[in-house]
C-alpha cells in the first residue's frame, strides 16, 4: 500500500468520523431534550446520569477521533 492510498484512506476516515462527531455534538447542543426522551424510552436513566454518560462518550469519541484519524492524516500529508 503506497502513501497516497493511505493518505486518501485517512482523509475519508477523518471526514466521515468528523462529520459524525459534528452531528452528534450538534444534536446534544441543539436538541438535548429530544435526545434524552428518545434514549430514555429504551433505557430507564435519570437526566443527570444521561448527561454524564452522553458527554463522557462524546469526549471519548473526540479523543479517539483525533488520535486515530486526524493525527495520522496530518502526519501522512506532511510526509507525502
Amino acid at each position: 500500500m503506497d502513501i497516497q492510498t493511505l493518505t486518501r484512506f485517512f482523509m475519508w476516515c477523518t471526514i466521515l468520523n468528523g462529520s459524525l462527531l459534528v452531528l452528534w455534538t450538534s444534536m446534544c447542543i441543539l436538541a438535548p431534550d429530544w435526545v434524552y426522551r428518545l434514549q430514555s424510552k429504551w433505557f430507564p436513566i435519570s437526566r443527570e446520569t444521561f448527561n454524564v454518560v452522553i458527554y463522557s462518550f462524546l469526549g471519548l469519541f473526540k479523543i479517539i477521533f483525533l488520535v486515530f484519524n486526524a493525527v495520522p492524516y496530518v502526519a501522512l500529508v506532511i510526509i507525502g
